[in-house]
């Protein structure tokens, strides 16, 4: 799923939110990723943090 999120902030987000437990943490987590990999279909890949 990772790999459908191309940028940094969100990669960030994507690691924060994995870390959380519990169900109501664990919904935000997968909406996140729905989301954040529909918006990003058209980007290429991230731009590098340095």
């Amino acid at each position: 799923m990772r790999n459908n999120i191309k940028t940094v902030c969100g990669i960030e987000k994507y690691d924060e939110l994995s870390k959380r437990k519990g169900f109501l943490n664990q919904l935000r987590f997968y909406w996140f990723v729905l989301s954040a990999s529909l918006m990003d279909i058209g980007k290429k890949n991230a731009i590098k943090e340095e």
